[in-house]
């Protein structure tokens, strides 16, 4: 168990409808600092898009949100609840495993390399969670399964197992199950960098369905493309830190600062 020193003050200003709050949040793995003082806000039913070269601190970013990895300095609060400590005057103090493991299915989580249960159908992929960690009758868990299949493209698929299907297939199966817990946010750490090009269109489609229907996504990606149609909010880091965010428009056609604009001249 971990307490974090934080600063509350001004906690409450510019939060209407804000659903991801990070305030100051530093990340270290020994002496190497990955986040150093990142800040961001995202409201509910927005996209935001991180961009930025390897080792910028954008899945490390992500992996705190959930609190899949401890937050040194900072806080995070998601719906205006604090993700991973409960507050006691001045310091978190962190919460129980079970008590994050709660917290964790109002967050989605889509990894880059699906991490499906090989040994689970597509269905049983998506009725697992719901079932252990939310205590939903199986009947009903696979009701909303098998929509959430459909809705994805792949309602002929739940008896299948993971290793027959394309990686587009199984990455859309992991879009679904992390639906499937009814999370108040989406993480996306960089969904389609494991495909074959051909299949990459596929996923990105998933997720631009979901965009217009209002679901709040924080998605880390080099497609650019995808950036400048479906996000709200392009952020881009460097060095554990967001160097410049604002409109698809601004960051992306006018950045205003040297390295956004040297990233950008590499990757268009």
């Amino acid at each position: 168990m971990t307490d974090v020193t934080v600063d509350f003050d001004d906690v409450t200003a510019d939060l209407d409808d804000v659903m991801v709050d990070v305030r100051g949040v530093h990340k270290s793995f020994g002496p190497l600092e990955v986040l150093r003082g990142v800040d961001l806000r995202v409201r509910a039913g927005e996209v935001t898009v991180v961009l930025g070269p390897s080792g910028s601190g954008k899945s490390t970013l992500l992996r705190t949100i959930n609190h899949l990895e401890k937050v040194h300095r900072g806080w995070i609060s998601i719906d205006g609840e604090l993700i991973g400590y409960r507050r006691s005057g001045g310091k978190l103090h962190e919460l129980k495993e079970k008590d994050v493991l709660k917290q964790r299915t109002h967050i989605g989580f889509v990894f880059q390399n699906f991490n499906l249960f090989p040994h689970l159908t597509v269905l049983e992929n998506l009725v697992e969670a719901p079932v252990s960690a939310l205590r939903r009758p199986r009947k009903e868990a696979e009701e909303t399964a098998r929509r959430l299949l459909d809705r994805v493209g792949l309602a002929d698929k739940a008896g299948a197992y993971p290793r027959q299907l394309s990686g587009g297939q199984q990455q859309r199966v992991a879009i679904a199950r992390a639906l499937a817990l009814g999370p108040k946010v989406l993480l996306f750490d960089e969904p389609t960098s494991a495909l074959d090009p051909e299949l990459v269109g596929e996923v990105l489609d998933v997720i631009k369905d979901l965009a217009r229907t209002g679901t709040t996504m924080i998605v880390v990606t080099h497609e650019i493309g995808f950036a400048r149609e479906v996000a709200d909010t392009v952020v881009f880091m460097d060095g554990g830190v967001v160097v410049e965010q604002g409109p698809p428009a601004a960051v992306l056609d006018d950045p205003q600062h040297e390295r956004t604009r040297a990233f950008l001249s590499k990757v268009l």
